[in-house]
């Protein structure tokens, strides 16, 4: 018999390549979609899963719609992935993002505890919590959170939300601290897939400059794809814990917009490129590296994807797809 998984944030872009990897781990798999909402399903269809998933509907912030779906579809995991999860956003939305991020999570766990407690629960937490808690260069499961934004704020509370029903009712819950991972799926909001989908629009004559803020940031970036297995991996094992997962090196943003430029056969990045202060965060986060040793050792992960590859992966998905609408 099939196992059961409840994935929220289905649409987004890890929800797919997780759904992939528990479709053919021979899952059952529930995708929650917001009520009310026009869910857009092309990140679904990029990955051709529209017709292999069972969209059930629900909100994060509607305690008693999540109690009926799990009532319903009795999952034996549950992926937490819906988020407000656009950092710069979470200064203009802070009430939602707390809303959704961080009482939204505490609703999931009440209704683990009370109606069923034997479901393996997993929580998206993120590299923001850390903020400006890089004291030796890295970052791991021991260093302390110091988050920059409502949005990092809002993952802190959800993962002592995490930890602590862990602790206090002995249920299967275990926090994902995931650094930075994309994909030719990303949110064009993101600055990774907006720096290669504004090279892409250059390279084909669509745009002459790319605006950006901050280029000094240095982040760890992984392939979303790569990163799934990790979550997929940490609710297969005997005891819950929590597991920083990263590539263990970072990168500056000029580092990714010069790499990506190259890949569209484009040496003089510098001219298409203009720093614009309306990007800049309130507060930033200047440098974020994983040290993923623990979710090495004990869940046997790495990563397969290398940064150049990642890259030279995004610039030609969003070549390909704005040649064909240009075509069209």
């Amino acid at each position: 018999m099939k196992k059961t998984a409840l994935v929220t944030g289905i649409l987004g872009q890890d929800g797919p390549y997780l759904a992939k990897l528990l479709l053919e781990n021979d899952y059952k798999v529930f995708g929650l979609v917001r009520r009310y909402s026009n869910p857009n399903f092309s990140n679904l269809e990029y990955l051709g899963l529209m017709n292999k998933i069972e969209f059930v509907e629900g909100d994060l912030t509607d305690e008693s719609s999540l109690i009926n779906i799990v009532k319903n579809t009795r999952p034996e995991e549950i992926y937490n992935l819906a988020a407000q999860s656009f950092v710069g956003g979470s200064w203009d939305q802070a009430k939602l993002t707390t809303e959704v991020n961080a009482v939204g999570v505490l609703f999931l766990l009440n209704t683990i505890k009370f109606f069923s407690p034997i479901t393996r629960f997993y929580q998206a937490s993120t590299s923001e919590m850390f903020g400006l808690g890089n004291t030796n260069g890295f970052q791991d499961e021991n260093t302390p959170f110091h988050p920059r934004s409502p949005y990092g704020v809002s993952k802190v509370y959800a993962y002592w939300m995490t930890v602590n029903f862990r602790e206090s009712f002995g249920l299967f819950t275990c926090n994902g601290i995931l650094f930075n991972h994309e994909s030719p799926i990303r949110g064009i909001q993101f600055v990774t897939r907006k720096i290669t989908d504004g090279v892409a629009r250059i390279k084909l004559g669509l745009a002459k400059e790319l605006r950006l803020g901050n280029l000094e940031s240095r982040r760890d970036w992984g392939f979303a794809g790569d990163y799934v297995e990790a979550m997929y991996l940490m609710l297969q094992q005997k005891n819950p814990d929590d597991y920083v997962v990263g590539t263990g090196e970072n990168h500056s943003v000029g580092e990714f917009v010069e790499k990506a430029f190259l890949v569209a056969g484009i040496n003089d990045w510098k001219k298409y490129v203009t720093i614009d202060p309306r990007f800049k965060r309130p507060a930033e986060v200047p440098n974020l590296k994983a040290k993923p040793d623990k979710a090495q050792k004990v869940l046997g992960w790495k990563k397969k994807t290398s940064f150049d590859a990642l890259v030279k992966m995004m610039v030609e998905a969003d070549l390909k797809r704005l040649k064909s609408v240009k075509i069209s």
